[in-house]
């Protein structure tokens, strides 16, 4: 599988999503942008192009009423 070559800016985001779950929290953006030291404004553009590179993957929130935004999780690379 070829390496895929991230910015700065989005090597911190997918960093931020992989730390924050391997410790057991949702990553919703409000927590990615803390753990990125970043704004959630600044979050939009390195979210959508992890997306398209299919490093991350958005899901809505399961239970009705509940509703916390979307979460972004790390693509499983096994």
């Amino acid at each position: 599988m070829p390496q895929v070559q991230l910015s700065a800016v989005e090597e911190r985001v997918y960093q931020a999503v992989t730390a924050l779950e391997v410790r057991g929290h949702v990553p919703y953006p409000d927590l990615i942008a803390e753990e990125a030291q970043m704004t959630e404004e600044e979050l939009r553009e390195p979210l959508h192009t992890l997306t398209e590179r299919g490093l991350l993957h958005r899901e809505d929130s399961p239970m009705t009423g509940l509703d916390f935004g979307p979460r972004w999780c790390a693509r499983q690379t096994a």
